[in-house]
């Protein structure tokens, strides 16, 4: 019988999207085939710590069985893991000993590179971006600069770095903008930190909250458009899926929309005709390789038909990728794909054989051949 290969799942972290992630690890647990994969479960604390999951280990161990909801955060410290900055090009032959990492965590210290850096020093393979494309596809600023560098079509923006709401503040966006508008953390996912504000008043409160979570804040125009999202795969060349739709329950969606509430509806595929769908699945591609992402982004678009005032609207303009999905069965970055025809254990299958096959390509061009 062929070995198993050794998946090290990573999940919680210390954003504010550490729950998120841990239901993530549940639903790739499941779908990952038992027959070909062993899965090394480790945790990492909200205050940092990491941990062997123990509990999370003998859930998955105890068969194809209802697991909670989220796997719980405990177990003994991974001091194993201090391996994988000390020696690289070892592969982690000692009590750790994976063949690669999966990184299931959202948001800051896991989906902006921190992570994927130390993967790389480890001479690890690892599922997802790289470090430039995770860290640009986090930062909203840095990501909104590459979309317009490459040409793509984006809402109206301005962003700030921290400090109080000065009159300078209020004034651009007040010029530039307008009410209603959206105040967002630079450096955050699942809406976390965001506000729809209508007047000066709302956003001072809205710039506070948002510079809760990261020092550099993005507000951005409210588009009266569909939300449009479309799922990315692999590197040489990407792929696009068919694209979905959001039809948030809230305001806008919120993160309770996403976690909480069952209210939105998530339409795969989007009702668009064929040469929309063409057209987004092709923006979808651009703003992959604009922020030089690998292996999987999920791309998410304002569709503008029509501006308030009854003039033609500006088609499609790429909000944001996300280098890290959600990864339930029922998030829409696997739906997306299970609608192009790639179910959801086969989509997990091949983006281990891209975690493989780029960690190959790099250390060609380092000069270690294997």
């Amino acid at each position: 019988m062929a070995r198993r290969v050794r998946v090290l799942l990573l999940f919680g972290g210390r954003s504010a999207e550490h729950d998120v992630s841990r239901t993530t690890a549940v639903a790739v647990a499941r779908a990952l085939d038992p027959a070909r994969y062993e899965i090394v479960p480790i945790a990492i604390t909200t205050d940092g710590r990491w941990l062997l999951a123990d509990a999370a280990r003998a859930a998955i161990e105890a068969g194809p069985v209802a697991l909670p909801v989220a796997f719980e955060i405990g177990g003994e410290p991974a001091t194993a893991l201090g391996e994988l900055v000390t020696s690289p090009g070892s592969h982690v032959s000692g009590a750790l000993d994976v063949d690669v990492v999966f990184p299931l965590l959202h948001g800051p210290y896991g989906e902006d590179g921190t992570v994927q850096g130390l993967l790389e020093l480890a001479d690890l393979p690892y599922v997802g971006s790289g470090v430039l494309g995770s860290a640009v596809g986090m930062d909203k600023v840095m990501m909104k600069r590459a979309f317009r560098a490459c040409g793509l079509a984006t809402a109206r923006h301005v962003a700030f770095r921290d400090r109080a709401v000065t009159g300078d503040v209020v004034a651009a966006v007040e010029a530039e903008l307008g009410y209603p508008c959206f105040v967002k953390p630079a450096n955050m996912g699942s809406s976390v930190g965001v506000s729809k504000v209508a007047d000066r008043a709302g956003l001072e409160r809205a710039c506070e909250l948002a510079w809760l979570y990261d020092e550099w804040l993005l507000v951005e125009e409210a588009i009266a458009g569909r939300e449009i999202e479309v799922a990315v795969l692999g590197d040489d060349p990407p792929e696009a899926s068919v694209p979905g739709e959001i039809v948030p329950g809230d305001e806008f969606y919120s993160y309770a929309d996403k976690y909480e509430r069952d209210d939105a509806q998530l339409l795969a595929p989007a009702p668009l005709a064929a040469a929309q769908a063409a057209r987004v699945r092709g923006l979808a591609v651009d703003a992959f390789v604009a922020c030089r992402c690998e292996a999987m982004a999920r791309v998410d678009f304002f569709f503008e038909e029509t501006r308030p005032d009854g003039s033609p609207g500006r088609g499609f303009l790429v909000n944001e990728v996300n280098t890290i999905p959600g990864f339930t069965p029922i998030s829409m970055y696997p739906r997306l794909w299970e609608c192009s025809g790639v179910e959801y254990g086969a989509l997990l299958d091949r983006l281990v054989e891209l975690a493989f096959v780029r960690h190959e390509r790099r250390a060609r061009r380092a000069g270690r051949q294997r």
